[in-house]
């Protein structure tokens, strides 16, 4: 596959969370925990009890992932509100950042956000990937026009989005 020369992997992140880290913290703090970490659209999932906790690890996990693809520690000033999980409609997780976070995606050119979750009862793992995409790739993504075939990432339907490419 050929790759432009304004197609660029920013950062790539992996994290992996015990749910019995998250259980603990959601039990130990009450709302505050969840209030800290999560936005309302967020804390708003219908799932109760464990499937609860489930979800709550992943978008943990997801978050913690987003910072290492940005080149950010935790301790750098940063709230966990500035990084918010979204859910589309094909049930794909996308990247919607505020704050801190968007300054430094927008300074580091992050057009594309390419974000996977999964979890179990025991553990919640997440992937993140920053992309910056050719100009073509993104202007193309609000027309009626076709990629081009050659380009390494045509634009998609429904794809992973940030506030930067919308």
């Amino acid at each position: 596959m050929s790759e432009s020369a304004d197609t660029k992997l920013i950062g790539h992140g992996i994290e992996i969370v015990e749910t019995t880290r998250i259980q603990e913290l959601v039990e130990q703090s009450g709302k505050q925990f969840e209030m800290e970490c999560f936005t309302a659209t967020e804390r708003s999932t219908p799932a109760l009890g464990a499937k609860r906790i489930e979800y709550l690890a992943g978008r943990f996990a997801a978050k913690e992932a987003i910072l290492k693809a940005l080149g950010m520690a935790k301790n750098q000033d940063v709230s966990w509100l500035d990084i918010e999980i979204q859910r589309l409609k094909s049930g794909e997780p996308s990247v919607a950042l505020h704050g801190k976070c968007q300054d430094i995606a927008e300074q580091l050119g992050i057009t594309k956000w390419l974000l996977s979750i999964s979890h179990t009862s025991s553990y919640a793992a997440a992937s993140a990937i920053a992309w910056r995409y050719p100009e073509e790739v993104i202007a193309l993504k609000g027309s009626n026009q076709k990629p081009n075939p050659l380009a390494p990432f045509p634009a998609r339907e429904g794809g992973t989005r940030t506030p930067l490419s919308s």
